[in-house]
């Protein structure tokens, strides 16, 4: 081992050591005392390997044989920089150098190889981000949390060795890529290198010489940081071998290239580590500016040397098995140009970002006399009944605006288009346009001077050109064709050129790059705030209007996801926010007939223009309803009450039940959520919803054992005594002198996750209660209504009859319509204790509404298309459940299911924490699906009647995807 530092570009072939085992074996007796077995470890330019004393369990710790071209002060160096992190950052785990019965583990070894220097330090337990399955923000933010705390911990650390050059340090990278680049054989690979290092060397050249330099680890990646064992997040770090004095802010760029190979990863995605990296370590300025230059650079260097290792060393299956992913980081790095990436990062972290330019001032068109500005966003009447699906909607909008006599229509710049967006993607799509789009009523000359540039028109002026993109393309002359589209993008000189979409997360740093068209066309003063987004600049901050929803709206009034996307248009299956991602809904089962049913709409907007009153008046619609509902029940079942919500229906069921009795004790079952009404809370016992539900009951309500023949008492064929149990509870009320009103519960266990009640149960529990006098409610407001495919109400598929029906949600199709339906007698005895009324309960647009959505379910065959999808949706899971056994069941029916996630199929341990985890992850490959039941373990799967299998399909894919790249 020599006694200089390590100077890479004197040895740039660094083949590792190959000692085989049994020599390893023997040298380590012989110098540590110690006998032991070995497992080997990868690495890029050492020798690596897990010791475990022979006859022990537990590992002795890790074996480092240093590379031969390392010198006794750099591995002294490496040591000292561990143990002053670990001394710094005590809740680190940090490894320390072991000792054994004679001392120290750390000798030079003489070998077959020569003299090698072996140290033995201690082995962290836990497991590596090692491979490219999926990391989610927070462990992505603790990646740049332990990267920042070490960068802290070694910024005052000196060492002599600190100068050796590495390969892996970035202030080197050029150097690295000028003398491997040639070596590279593959002309393809070397193609996409070198357009990926000419803007990182550009944006670097000014910034170089400005940023701090300090020691560091420089290499904490995902296969040097271990989570503990059984734990999600990174808190160890570990190989401190490429310690060096470099620049500060190449800690974070080594971190950050690390991520991007992952499974779903994309720059923005390494925004959460540059927060917490900043948090601890503020960056400065120019740091910001040469970051993700850096990066980029950090992937082709790894992209280099790692195909470098290989030929020299084949055997090596740690550089090989590499290979892919380093060129992934290199693609996704490159993928955004690090000049935007630089604004995206001074954004995310609250710095001075650059303002957008707009010049030249002279416009190089004629002035437009009658301009129409378009708006395609996510609430722009263009796009209403879908037509945002039809690739044509925006064309037809412009040519009717020339047709209206405006001599020139255009879509401006920097807000979100829905209007062509794709469906069913998982990731977010493009839809920011960065230029102009204009459609000119009659053919325009461009002025000035103007070039070509392919199949584009140029003008330059004032440090920054105009480039002008035809769909029909240009002539020979310098004129823009007429009612076609041309695209209009502003490209300042030595800027990149930008696509014509961009995605959200990239928008506003390519438009402080790029600048904004809209001055040089003359048209900025003719853009009207159309969609509420503020300046035409801006598109929507959702982060604000959360703000203010949680600044006005009572803490307990709860939404989806942490951070939720701001959801503003719905058709069929499908929500769009204000970016113009289109999610598949999975969940939403209160638009039963599809987001924006256009026959729902219509019949809504023609009665208020006619009327909207409390139902004491006399109008037709509210005796139409009543008549349609009632009908979808047996006959004796004929009299309705119309209330808002399944809140208000079950608690007037209740009550109903009470008068008509004259009794005041009701029966519930277990684990079920019945509304928020004083009665319906308190029969409501799902510890989801309330952790003190059974506890806090008042005296008036006794409950029976959850009938879940999967997770309940009794499992399986043992579920027939679920029954006969309740009927001792009901007898023995009864012989107490205290017989029950009533008995409620969901027919089919929908808080559960869709799980059927055993075969037989109502009909025992029904007869109990009404041998006693009792009544019984069938809660149908979450699965009736023809959502569960085979039946229109849940209690059919018990072949019971209840006396009173409690339905809402579905009925209304996302508008407040709730019903309870029962007897003339049982109605007729709430008059006894006063009158029933609800101001906007059965209101006339309510009922033009209930009635438009039962025309939809009828006409549209909904019901027969919840049993079509759900059973090929079915399937599919049950094929999953066979490959991964976190799935733990399939409940359901129809477009009623739930997939139950367990830690252990044995114990049934519930994946609760999973779960939320999965649906987070569902959310960023544009699912939307929350958890259910008491343990919140439970996919509750309950999308609209109009999904199709093509979503059903998606929505599977995804799953699968997430089961098996990770959450």
């Amino acid at each position: 081992m020599p006694d200089a530092i390590f100077d890479y570009f004197t040895q740039v072939e660094l083949p590792t050591p190959t000692l085989g085992p049994d020599e390893v074996t023997r040298l380590f007796a012989e110098h540590f005392g110690v006998d032991v077995d070995l497992s080997p470890l990868g690495s890029q330019q050492d020798q690596n390997f897990r010791v475990t004393a022979r006859g022990e369990c537990e590992p002795l710790g890790v074996l480092k044989l240093s590379n031969p071209a390392f010198s006794e002060a750099e591995i002294a160096m490496q040591d000292a920089a561990a143990a002053l992190v670990a001394e710094r950052q005590p809740t680190l785990r940090i490894p320390k150098l072991v000792t054994g019965p004679r001392g120290p583990m750390s000798a030079w070894w003489e070998s077959s190889e020569g003299r090698i220097h072996a140290r033995v330090i201690e082995n962290i337990a836990g497991s590596t981000l090692t491979g490219s399955r999926y990391l989610a923000p927070d462990v992505v933010a603790h990646m740049g949390d332990l990267a920042g705390r070490v960068s802290v911990a070694l910024a005052d650390f000196r060492d002599p060795a600190d100068g050796r050059v590495l390969q892996w340090d970035l202030r080197h990278a050029e150097r690295v890529i000028e003398l491997l680049l040639p070596r590279e054989p593959d002309a393809d690979v070397r193609a996409t290198i070198s357009a990926a290092i000419e803007p990182a060397l550009r944006v670097l050249a000014p910034l170089a010489e400005r940023l701090p330099v300090q020691a560091g680890h420089f290499d904490i990646t995902d296969d040097n940081m271990l989570r503990p064992p059984g734990g999600r997040l990174p808190d160890a770090v570990i190989d401190f071998g490429d310690v060096a004095a470099s620049w500060a802010v190449g800690e974070l760029a080594t971190t950050l290239s690390s991520v991007l190979h992952h499974d779903g990863a994309s720059p923005a995605a390494t925004l959460p580590a540059i927060r917490a990296f900043h948090a601890l370590r503020p960056l400065g300025e120019h740091e910001v500016d040469a970051l993700w230059a850096l990066v980029t650079l950090r992937g082709a260097v790894l992209v280099l040397s790692g195909r470098e290792q290989v030929r020299l060393d084949a055997a090596n299956e740690y550089a090989s098995g590499a290979l892919e992913r380093e060129y992934r980081v290199l693609e996704r790095a490159a993928s955004v140009p690090p000049e935007v990436m630089a604004q995206v990062v001074r954004r995310a972290l609250a710095l001075p970002a650059a303002a957008p330019s707009s010049g030249p001032d002279a416009s190089p068109l004629p002035p437009f006399t009658s301009p129409t500005a378009l708006d395609a966003g996510t609430v722009a009447p263009l796009n209403d009944e879908g037509a945002w699906m039809h690739a044509g909607t925006l064309d037809d909008a412009a040519l009717a605006a020339l047709d209206r006599g405006s001599d020139v229509a255009f879509l401006p710049p920097w807000r979100p288009v829905l209007t062509g967006a794709p469906q069913r993607t998982p990731s977010a799509p493009a839809t920011i346009p960065t230029g102009v789009t204009l459609w000119l009523a009659e053919p325009t000359p461009v002025l000035g001077s103007v070039a070509r540039d392919g199949d584009a028109l140029v003008v330059h002026s004032e440090g920054a050109a105009l480039v002008f993109a035809a769909q029909s393309g240009f002539g020979p002359e310098p004129m823009l064709p007429a009612r076609t589209r041309i695209q209009v993008t502003r490209r300042p000189e030595g800027a990149p050129a930008a696509p014509p979409l961009v995605e959200a997360a990239y928008a506003d740093g390519w438009r402080a790059v790029v600048g904004d068209a809209l001055d040089a066309l003359g048209l900025a003063g003719h853009v009207a705030d159309v969609t509420g987004a503020g300046d035409a600049g801006e598109h929507p901050d959702p982060a604000a209007v959360l703000a203010r929803r949680e600044r006005h709206l009572a803490e307990v009034q709860e939404h989806y996801y942490a951070a939720p996307p701001q959801i503003e248009r719905g058709w069929r299956e499908y929500l769009i926010d204000v970016d113009g991602r289109v999610y598949l809904d999975m969940l939403n089962n209160v638009t039963s007939v599809g987001h924006a049913h256009p026959h729902v709409v219509e019949a809504a907007h023609r009665q208020m223009r006619l009327l909207n009153t409390n139902s004491r008046f006399h109008y037709a619609a509210i005796a139409e309803y009543a008549e349609r509902i009632a009908a979808l029940l047996p006959e004796h079942l004929d009299t309705v009450f119309f209330v808002n919500s399944g809140s208000e229906a079950t608690d007037l069921a209740i009550r109903l039940a009470m008068a008509a009795t004259g009794r005041r004790d009701i029966v519930a079952m277990r684990e079920a959520y019945h509304g928020w009404t004083y009665a319906s809370d308190a029969v409501s016992t799902s510890i989801a919803d309330n952790p003190n539900a059974l506890e806090t009951r008042p005296d008036w309500v006794h409950t029976v054992d959850a009938a879940n023949s999967y997770r309940g008492t009794h499992r399986g064929a043992d579920a027939d005594r679920y029954a006969p149990e309740a009927v001792a509870v009901i007898d023995a009320l009864a012989a107490d002198g205290r017989p029950p009103a009533g008995f409620i519960c969901e027919p089919y266990f929908g808080n559960a996750g869709g799980v059927p009640l055993p075969e037989g149960y109502l009909a025992q529990v029904y007869e109990a209660v009404r041998r006693h006098g009792g009544v019984v409610i069938a809660d149908e407001v979450q699965v009736g209504y023809g959502r569960l495919g085979g039946w229109f109400w849940g209690h059919e598929q018990q072949g019971v009859v209840p006396d009173i029906v409690a339905v809402a949600k579905s009925v209304g199709s996302g508008h407040p319509v709730g019903a309870v339906i029962t007897t003339r007698a049982i109605a007729d005895q709430y008059r006894t204790g006063g009158y029933f009324f609800a101001s906007t309960g059965g209101s006339p647009v309510s009922s033009v509404i209930g009635m438009a959505v039962l025309d939809v379910i009828e006409n549209e065959g909904l019901q027969q298309n919840a049993w079509r999808v759900g059973q090929h949706l079915r399937q599919r899971l049950e094929a999953l459940m066979e490959r991964y056994p976190i799935i733990g069941a399939v409940h359901g029916s129809g477009l009623y299911m739930g997939l139950e996630l367990v830690r252990d199929r044995s114990t049934l341990e519930p994946a609760t924490e999973e779960t939320a985890w999965i649906c987070d992850r569902l959310r960023e490959l544009g699912v939307i699906m929350q958890p259910t039941g008491d343990y919140q373990n439970v996919f509750k799967i309950k999308p609209p009647l109009c999904v199709t299998i093509e979503s059903a399909d998606y929505f599977v894919d995804q799953v699968e995807r997430v089961l098996a790249t990770g959450w």
